[in-house]
């Protein structure tokens, strides 16, 4: 690596122009830290550790697009049908196989993301309930946080019972570190003597904004 030093203005240039990777490592006493150019890839990386290429938080590539591999980002979807779910009580909802989990914070047997530090998040939940029975008095989806609920009512007072509906909860939400998410579906019980299904494909993402 070649480090010239451009006299009076205070710039450096790092590297002679030939196709080989350049960077700076910041040698800390805890964890060390590396900004450099992947030559063959042609990208910016900023990562942890000393290795280029290793653990890489931000890349930059040569069109001006920036993606962060860490960022913690999530899609899980329920992979089959739940019939006949009980009346009057919260139902959590089995988001139990994952199409990304990009940072590894959402566990498919609980059902719940956990933010790994603090910040804000979007979260998405979709539940598509088939036999929606119009003689209940409220049906509602909920992202249940460890700071609060985020929710989505209907009272279905359609002229029949739906044989499709779907709900949605889509909210920007506040969460500290190991703060909790996860979805819960709740049918009001009076009036209601048919069946209600969440159907599989029903969804749950989210991803750190900030």
């Amino acid at each position: 690596m070649a480090l010239t030093k451009v006299i009076g203005n205070g710039l450096g240039t790092l590297g002679d122009g030939t196709a080989n990777d350049t960077k700076i490592v910041f040698n800390g006493n805890a964890q060390d830290y590396h900004i450099g150019l992947d030559d063959s890839a042609d990208t910016l990386v900023i990562g942890k550790g000393s290795a280029l290429g290793t653990t890489t938080s931000m890349s930059f590539e040569e069109n001006g697009i920036i993606t962060k591999p860490l960022q913690p980002s999530f899609l899980a979807r329920k992979s089959s049908n739940l019939s006949n779910f009980a009346h009057g009580a919260d139902i959590t909802v089995d988001y139990d196989t994952e199409i990304f989990d990009q940072n590894a914070d959402y566990n498919n047997s609980n059902y719940t993301f956990t933010a790994p530090v603090t910040g804000k998040y979007h979260l998405n939940a979709r539940v598509r309930l088939t036999y929606m029975d119009t003689g209940a008095g409220y049906y509602y989806l909920q992202i249940i946080t460890s700071n609060r609920g985020y929710i989505n009512i209907i009272s279905p007072k359609f002229s029949t019972d739906p044989q499709f509906f779907s709900l949605v909860v889509s909210e920007t939400v506040e969460m500290d570190a190991s703060d909790t998410a996860y979805c819960i579906v709740y049918q009001e019980a009076s009036g209601t003597g048919g069946q209600t299904d969440i159907q599989g494909g029903s969804t749950f993402g989210g991803y750190l904004v900030c």
